[in-house]
């Protein structure tokens, strides 16, 4: 036991930069997923045939995106856009090229989690909506978004606690974060005291994410 506290202190500084490198990841992230993957899956609501705006084809070939870019493993995207990392943070290794490659992955998973959210809204609000003269666009800020509310946090607490672990695998290529500190200490140099630091951390902050997005699909949930 007492190796386990002197392994914190001893290691504290290293602690805290991994801690704060994952809640960058994390951070750039899920603002990604806000402010990419929710119009991305309104979109593919809106095109599908029983949509607001049907547009098969359309639909069609960003159905097929996502699919493809959702099928890649994650650690084999991440490899694949090095290159891609370096153009447009400067750099392929760092929380900072991790975060790109994270924006990638949880952009086409948020926004089929944003498209289910829209279809569970019962559709005589949209009808009557539209009934009223709501356009498409009205309707989807109007109806659907706040209708879904509770259920579109709900999906991104999800979201941010599974991509929590994800930042944790980007460590395994120099990534930064928690992932990457467990990697360096805990494996290659039998640390195994900091590696037990790290696994508790991220259970720390996967349980305050949970514990944070319960509260607020309390908070939003009129029913």
């Amino acid at each position: 036991m007492n190796e386990f506290f002197n392994a914190f202190t001893a290691f504290g500084p290293d602690l805290w930069k991994a801690t704060t490198d994952t809640f960058l990841m994390v951070g750039v992230t899920m603002v990604s997923a806000v402010l990419l993957g929710t119009p991305l899956g309104v979109f593919l609501f809106a095109t599908s045939d029983h949509g607001l705006y049907p547009r098969p084809i359309l639909n069609r070939v960003a159905a097929y995106l996502v699919n493809v870019l959702r099928s890649f493993p994650f650690i084999i995207l991440l490899v694949l856009l090095i290159p891609f990392s370096r153009v447009v943070v400067g750099t392929s290794i760092g929380p900072k090229a991790a975060a790109v490659a994270l924006s990638f992955a949880v952009i086409p998973y948020f926004a089929r989690l944003v498209e289910q959210n829209l279809r569970d809204v019962p559709k005589g609000m949209v009808e009557m909506a539209r009934a009223c003269g709501a356009t498409p666009l009205q309707t989807v800020l109007k109806v659907l978004i706040p209708e879904a509310l509770p259920a579109l946090l709900g999906s991104l607490t999800v979201t941010a606690t599974g991509f929590i672990a994800y930042s944790a695998v980007a460590g395994a290529v120099g990534a930064g974060g928690l992932g990457d500190l467990a990697i360096r200490y805990g494996y290659y140099r039998f640390e195994t005291s900091v590696m037990i630091w790290c696994v508790v951390i991220m259970f720390v902050l996967v349980q305050c994410t949970q514990l944070l997005g319960d509260w607020l699909v309390r908070r939003t949930d009129k029913r």
